[in-house]
């Protein structure tokens, strides 16, 4: 697949470069840029960044960064069952439980929220940082959600870190997800509440909690493009005898 001129595979984290210095100079460089392109591209392009960790996966199937990222793109693009499998992979490799929640919500994925559960209930999660923990929480209240279990989601999310007036890189997404339970519950003035907090929490745009405000409140946006067309009246020329 073309890589970009620019893409010199140095824009990538030190630690993953560090990974490749197991690899001959020229490989490492290309397996580096093919990164590159799949961090570039997961977000708005997930079926690109899936070819390029295709690409990087061929290279180096014996490097942990290459597994993950397979794993990441595998994921964005909802092949569960292959990115459990390549984060399975990648943990084996390292011992890390840093994708513990991931692979949790790959069960999800695959239609199986117990086993998500059990896994969020595993002496792994133990290990994780207070992010990954916050994550394993969304994880199982999806599950609860996934088995109807609204209450119980809404339950899973009541936390500390949900509690927290601070506002860390978690805060919005765990808001937010607090926010939906709720709505789905039928408690909707507690879910106005709550889509409203994440909306404070939310700086970097990471969730549409503005817009789910909005409507909650009956605000309808209206594309200023659209209604400036729609104002223009059309002229016919007219023949004068």
């Amino acid at each position: 697949m073309p890589i970009p001129e620019d893409v010199t595979g140095e824009e990538i984290d030190k630690d993953v470069r560090q990974e490749l210095q197991s690899l001959p100079k020229t490989l490492a460089d290309d397996v580096a840029r093919n990164l590159v392109m799949v961090a570039r591209l997961i977000d708005e392009d997930p079926e690109g960044a899936y070819g390029y960790s295709r690409v990087a996966l061929r290279l180096a199937s014996r490097v942990a960064a290459v597994r993950e990222a397979a794993g990441f793109a595998a994921y964005a693009n909802q092949k569960y069952s292959e990115a459990l499998a390549e984060f399975r992979a990648a943990r084996r490799m390292t011992g890390s439980v840093d994708l513990w929640p991931v692979m949790a919500d790959c069960e999800r994925g695959l239609g199986r929220p117990e086993k998500a559960l059990d896994m969020a209930g595993a002496p792994e999660v133990h290990k994780l940082d207070k992010a990954g923990q916050v994550e394993m929480r969304l994880v199982a209240a999806g599950a609860r959600r996934d088995m109807g279990q609204l209450d119980a989601a809404i339950v899973t999310l009541q936390s500390p870190e949900l509690a927290s007036n601070s506002v860390q890189p978690w805060t919005a997404r765990l808001r937010y997800a607090y926010a939906d339970a709720l709505l789905a519950a039928g408690r909707q003035g507690e879910a106005r509440e709550w889509f409203a907090k994440a909306v404070e929490a939310d700086r970097d745009g990471s969730t549409d909690a503005s817009d789910r405000l909005a409507e909650m409140d009956g605000v309808e946006f209206v594309d200023a493009l659209d209604e400036s067309e729609s104002e223009e009246t059309p002229t016919e020329d007219v023949d004068k005898d």
